[in-house]
């Protein structure tokens, strides 16, 4: 789950205007017309995933599926304009750092309901997130119980976002923490016999990982797993 760091529409910052007391009609109007640009862009972008997604959840083989997505998440930072890097890193990009597959990291979860607290998660940016915790999943990973908090995007039409932190944080995974599922962006991996599908081998990392305009939640200390978890993207 990312959003646009203030200052940015989309993908194109328009800082360079802020400030001036008057915007000669021309420059309004190529701003408006960038500002519909970059929606129609991440309109694109979350239409791409959310296909994505869907061919992962009718794939019969959870491996192919996973190669699937490693390659168009590659072609997406690599072509799209939506791309969370840098534009004048996509030119010389050319796969995102991954673990291998582990399919000991597929498992299935137990979704509990819970009181439904209101909390504000820390982000990258200057103001926190808000979200309710409505749920907590309990799974088995690494031949022990594990849980982690399930949260509902508070905004309009919300959204079920799943972080996480492992124990190798900041040495071979993203210190902030990195996404598991986040259905506002598509990222869905599905249920199966009414448990939630967890396969860390599709854990990612939030676009601020790679460029400071895009501002992501952070993983908040419920949702810090004592384990390494050695599977989707990790640092390069």
């Amino acid at each position: 789950m990312t959003i646009p760091a203030p200052g940015n529409a989309g993908a194109k910052p328009i800082k360079a205007f802020a400030g001036r007391p008057v915007c000669p009609a021309r420059t309004r109007e190529r701003l408006r017309d960038d500002a519909r640009m970059d929606e129609l862009e991440l309109l694109d972008w979350r239409r791409r995933v959310s296909v994505l997604y869907a061919e992962i959840r009718a794939a019969a083989e959870p491996e192919a599926a996973w190669r699937r997505w490693r390659s168009a998440r590659d072609d997406l930072f690599r072509s799209h304009p939506q791309s969370p890097l840098p534009a004048e890193r996509r030119a010389s990009f050319t796969s995102l750092p991954v673990f291998d597959y582990d399919p000991e990291l597929r498992v299935l979860g137990d979704v509990v309901p819970s009181p439904g607290e209101r909390l504000a998660i820390g982000s990258s940016g200057d103001e926190p997130i808000l979200f309710r915790r409505f749920a907590t999943v309990r799974f088995r990973l690494h031949d022990a119980e594990r849980e982690l908090a399930l949260y509902w995007l508070e905004a309009y039409g919300g959204g079920v976002f799943l972080p996480f932190a492992d124990a190798a944080r900041g040495t071979e995974t993203y210190g902030g923490g990195r996404y598991l599922l986040d259905t506002v962006k598509g990222a869905d991996l599905g249920q199966e016999d009414g448990r939630l599908v967890l396969d860390f081998n599709f854990a990612y990392n939030p676009s601020c990982a790679y460029d400071p305009r895009w501002v992501c939640p952070l993983t908040p200390p419920a949702n810090r797993l004592e384990v390494p978890v050695r599977g989707g993207e990790r640092i390069g």
